[in-house]
């Protein structure tokens, strides 16, 4: 996977996310609601309704990139959390993101 490195802190925003939204709105939801710095270094996670599609924010210093993978079966393993954030190593991410 082309992006951050290991060592990177990952936030998994609980609950459901719409997957309409693009670089704008999730940097918006990471500020407004997970109360964290959209560019400070971290990857944002987000999961859609049916689990099966994922999106990763993150800032590599010059712009953002944003991450999407659809599953064509199965569902990314989430929290059961309805709001805020999870916090997880960049290990733990690539187990959920491969």
């Amino acid at each position: 996977m082309i992006g951050p490195g290991t060592g990177v802190r990952v936030y998994v925003a609980c609950g459901v996310t719409d997957m309409r939204k693009g670089i704008a709105g999730l940097a918006a939801l990471t500020q407004d609601v997970l109360r964290q710095k959209p560019a400070g270094g971290a990857v944002f996670a987000f999961r859609g309704r049916k689990g099966d599609r994922l999106k990763l924010l993150y800032w590599d210093g010059q712009g953002f990139c944003l991450y999407y993978k659809v599953l064509e079966r199965g569902r990314f393993p989430w929290p059961a959390m309805t709001e805020g954030a999870v916090r997880l190593t960049s290990a733990q991410l690539c187990e959920c993101w491969t």
